[in-house]
C-alpha cells in the first residue's frame, strides 16, 4: 500500500509541474519587430559535421541579425571546413577557424567553445551546434525574447525532430524531464543554482555576463557544461531565462538507436552528479512510476488503470507542448526500458575507462580525454 501511495504522490507531483509549465513555459514567437542594434556572434563547434554544416551556414547567413558566424573545425577528419566555406559563397561574415590540439584537462566541446569565445567580437554570444536548424526570422525572435526578458543567459530548447523508433522513444524524454520535473518559474526566479537548467544547442549570452562567470574555462572538464554554465549564472546573481523553440529553432540530434544510446549514455551519469547509486535510484523510480501502474492493472485494474492513465497523460502533455508525437505517450514503458539500457551502458563505460564520443574517451574520474580510433565515433553532436 505504501508503494502505491508513493507512485500516486509522484505522479500527482509531476502532473502538477507539467501542467504549471504548460501554462507558464515561455515560447519563442515570430515577430516583425527588429531587435535593438547589437552585434551578434554565432559560435559553432564542428567536428565531422560535413553532412549538416552547409544547411546551417546558409540558414544563419540568410538572417541579417548575424554580425559574424564563427565555426571552429575541431580537427575533423571529413570536409567540414571546405563544405562550410562553400556554403557561405564568399559571405565575409563567415570565418572557419582551425581548432588547436585538445589540452589534457579540457573536454572537446568546451575547448572548442572557449577558442571561439576568444575570437568573437560580438556584444552577444550565441553558442549553438552544427545540426541545429534555424527557420527564417528565428534569430529575430530569439533576440526579441532576449531583449524583453533582459536575460544575461537565454537558453532555448529546440523542437526535437525524431524519425526512427529509437529517437521517438528516447529523445522526447528530455522534454519530460524539463517540463514535468522542474518548474520554469523556479528556474527564472529562485536564486538557488539547484534550479538551473540549460540546453547546449542554444545558449545566448551577454558578453559581459559570459566573461564575468569565467566562460567555458570555468566548466572546462564538465560533461554537462550547459547546466554548469547556467548554475554559474545564477550563482553570480545574473538573470537566467529559458524558452521553448516552438518550431522556430529545431534539431535532429541523432539518426538511429545506436547514436541515441551512445549520445545519452555519454552524459546521463554526469547528469546524476557522477553518482552511480543516484542513477540506479533514478532508474528504479521511473520503473515504479511509469511501468508499475501497468503491472497493477493485472491485479487491481481499479487502482492500476487511473495511475497508468495519469502517467500517459503526463508524457502526452509534455509531448504536446514541445511539438512531439502525442501518441508515443502510450509507449512510455518501452521508453523507460530503453533508458535502462542507456543507464547500464553509462555505468559500464564508467568502469571500463569512460564514455567514448567523436573519437575521444572521457574518463569518469579525472574527466581527462585521450584519443581513440576516430572511425569508432558517431558524427552527431552530443548535448
Amino acid at each position: 500500500m505504501l508503494l502505491i501511495l508513493f507512485i500516486t504522490l509522484a505522479l500527482l507531483t509531476v502532473s502538477l509541474i507539467a501542467l504549471l509549465n504548460a501554462l507558464t513555459f515561455p515560447r519563442l514567437r515570430p515577430t516583425t519587430l527588429h531587435p535593438q542594434p547589437s552585434s551578434l556572434s554565432v559560435l559553432i563547434p564542428a567536428r565531422n559535421e560535413a553532412h549538416v554544416i552547409a544547411e546551417t551556414v546558409r540558414a544563419l547567413l540568410a538572417q541579417p541579425e548575424v554580425t559574424e558566424l564563427l565555426i571552429l573545425d575541431d580537427q575533423s577528419t571529413d570536409d567540414t571546413a571546405v563544405v562550410a566555406r562553400a556554403a557561405a559563397q564568399g559571405d565575409p561574415r563567415l570565418r572557419v577557424l582551425a581548432g588547436q590540439p585538445l589540452p589534457a584537462e579540457w573536454l572537446g566541446k568546451n575547448w572548442a567553445c572557449h577558442q571561439l569565445s576568444q575570437v568573437a567580437t560580438g556584444d552577444c554570444l550565441l553558442f549553438s551546434d552544427a545540426d541545429v536548424r534555424w527557420q527564417p526570422s528565428s534569430l529575430r525572435a530569439l533576440l526579441d525574447h532576449f531583449r524583453r526578458t533582459r536575460a544575461h543567459l537565454l537558453t532555448v530548447w529546440p523542437t526535437q525532430i525524431t524519425e526512427t523508433w529509437g529517437e521517438r522513444l528516447v529523445v522526447p524524454l528530455m522534454a519530460l524531464a524539463i517540463q514535468a520535473y522542474l518548474p520554469v518559474l523556479a528556474t527564472h526566479h529562485a536564486p538557488s543554482p539547484a534550479f538551473a537548467a540549460a540546453m547546449g544547442q542554444c545558449l545566448l549570452f551577454r558578453r559581459v555576463a559570459y566573461d564575468r562567470i569565467g566562460g567555458h574555462a570555468r566548466v572546462k572538464d564538465n560533461i554537462v557544461e550547459d547546466v554548469a554554465l547556467a548554475r554559474a549564472v545564477k550563482s553570480a546573481g545574473l538573470r537566467l531565462r529559458a524558452a521553448d523553440g516552438n518550431g522556430l529553432i529545431a534539431c535532429r540530434m541523432y539518426r538511429n538507436w545506436g547514436e541515441v544510446r551512445d549520445g545519452f549514455a555519454k552524459n546521463i551519469l554526469a547528469g546524476h552528479g557522477n553518482q552511480p547509486l543516484l542513477l540506479v535510484l533514478s532508474t528504479l523510480f521511473h520503473w515504479l512510476v511509469f511501468i508499475g501502474p501497468w503491472l497493477l492493472i493485472a491485479g487491481d485494474w481499479r487502482m492500476g488503470l487511473p495511475l497508468t492513465a495519469l502517467g500517459v497523460l503526463v508524457r502526452a502533455l509534455t509531448a504536446a507542448v514541445t511539438r512531439q508525437r502525442v501518441r508515443d505517450a502510450l509507449l512510455m514503458p518501452a521508453s523507460v526500458m530503453l533508458m535502462t539500457v542507456i543507464a547500464a551502458q553509462s555505468l559500464g563505460w564508467r568502469y571500463r575507462g569512460g564514455p567514448q564520443w567523436k573519437g575521444r574517451t572521457f574518463t569518469a574520474e579525472s574527466r581527462r580525454t585521450r584519443s581513440v580510433d576516430s572511425h569508432s565515433a558517431n558524427s552527431a553532436s552530443l548535448r
